[in-house]
C-alpha cells in the first residue's frame, strides 16, 4: 500500500471550494475517508505482522491466513528480480474456462529474472521466495508429496525451451555419514515442460515427474547426473543423522530470463495458497 496522500491537492486551497461542495458534506466525506483508510491500514497490518485471520478465498471460501513467514530469501536473491505475490494472472486473452484464473483464491506468486544466459557468462538474477521459519528442523525422509501450478508462456519456452521453469527448492543439512563436516546443501526439482502454455496448468507433481539433484554433489545425485525423488532421498539416507531442512522456496535463476507465477505449492498435506494479502495454508490430506 502506498504511503501518503493519492491526490496533489493545490496548496491552501480546500477540497469543499475547488469542488463546489458544501463544508458539512465536504467533513462527513472526510471522516468516510479516515474511517475506510484506519480499517484498510489495520487488515494489511495484521496480516504483515503475523497475528492471522479469515480472508476471502476469492470464490466464496474462507481460509485461515497464516503468521508471514513467506517472503523473497535475500541471501538467496541476485540482481533485481521481481517474487511478487499478486491478482492473477488472468488469461492469456482469449482463455475462458478454469485455467484461465489461478487454481486457488485470485492471486498467485509472481515471478521474474532476466537476463539470458550465454556460453561465456551466467544469467546475473537469481530469486528465492520462501519461508526460513515453518520447516527449519524437518526431516528430509519425511517429505512425500510436493509440487505446484505454474503459468507458463510461450514466450518463457522461446528464451529457454520447454524446460525453462521455476523450481522448489529446500535447503538442508544433509548430516551424511561420509561427510560429517559438509552442513550445507540445496535440494533442487527441475520440473517437465508445462502440460500447458498461456494459461494455468493443473498440478505438477515433484515427486514422479522432472528430476532432483543436490547442489553441492555430496551424492550421486548432481546436475550432471539427474535423480528421482525417490533416489535423491535414498542417497541421503547413508546411515548418518538424517538430512534436516533449512528452508523451503520456490525459486529461478541464473538459466534463462523467465516471466510467469506459480500458485498451489504443495509440502506434503498442505497447499500455500499465494493470495496478493499473503500466503494461506489449505490442508488436503486426499
Amino acid at each position: 500500500m502506498r504511503t501518503g496522500s493519492p491526490f496533489n491537492h493545490l496548496e491552501g486551497t480546500s477540497v469543499s471550494v475547488r469542488f463546489g461542495v458544501t463544508r458539512k458534506k465536504a467533513l462527513v466525506a472526510t471522516a468516510l475517508a479516515a474511517a475506510l483508510a484506519s480499517t484498510l491500514l489495520g487488515s494489511v497490518s495484521a496480516v504483515a505482522d503475523g497475528d492471522g485471520g479469515y480472508g476471502d478465498g476469492g470464490y466464496g471460501e474462507q481460509e485461515q491466513v497464516r503468521p508471514d513467514h513467506w517472503g523473497v530469501i535475500a541471501r538467496n536473491t541476485i540482481g533485481s528480480p521481481v517474487a511478487d505475490l499478486r491478482n492473477g494472472p488472468f488469461g492469456s486473452f482469449g482463455v475462458t474456462d478454469s485455467s484461465g484464473r489461478p487454481p486457488y483464491g485470485r492471486g498467485s506468486l509472481g515471478i521474474a529474472v532476466s537476463d539470458q544466459s550465454t556460453s561465456l557468462t551466467p544469467a546475473s538474477e537469481k530469486v528465492d521466495f520462501g519461508n526460513e521459519v515453518d520447516f527449519f528442523g524437518d526431516p528430509v525422509q519425511g517429505l512425500q508429496r510436493l509440487g505446484f501450478h505454474v503459468f507458463q508462456t510461450g514466450e518463457n519456452v522461446q528464451r529457454g525451451g520447454a524446460e525453462n521453469m521455476p523450481n522448489i527448492r529446500f535447503e538442508i543439512d544433509p548430516n551424511l555419514a561420509a561427510l560429517p563436516n559438509d552442513n550445507y546443501s540445496t535440494m533442487v526439482w527441475v520440473p517437465d515442460a508445462s502440460p500447458v502454455t498461456n494459461r494455468w496448468s493443473s498440478f505438477i507433481d515433484a515427486t514422479t515427474t522432472g528430476y532432483w539433484f543436490l547442489s553441492g554433489n555430496e551424492t550421486t545425485c548432481t546436475q550432471a547426473a539427474e535423480c528421482t525423488f525417490d533416489e535423491l532421498k535414498a542417497s541421503l539416507n547413508d546411515g548418518g543423522d538424517g538430512a534436516t531442512i533449512y528452508t523451503a522456496a520456490v525459486g529461478k535463476g541464473r538459466d534463462h530470463m523467465w516471466i510467469g507465477a506459480v500458485d498451489g505449492l504443495r509440502i506434503n498435506d498442505n497447499v500455500y495458497d499465494f493470495e496478493a494479502n499473503g500466503v494461506r495454508v489449505r490442508n488436503d490430506d486426499d
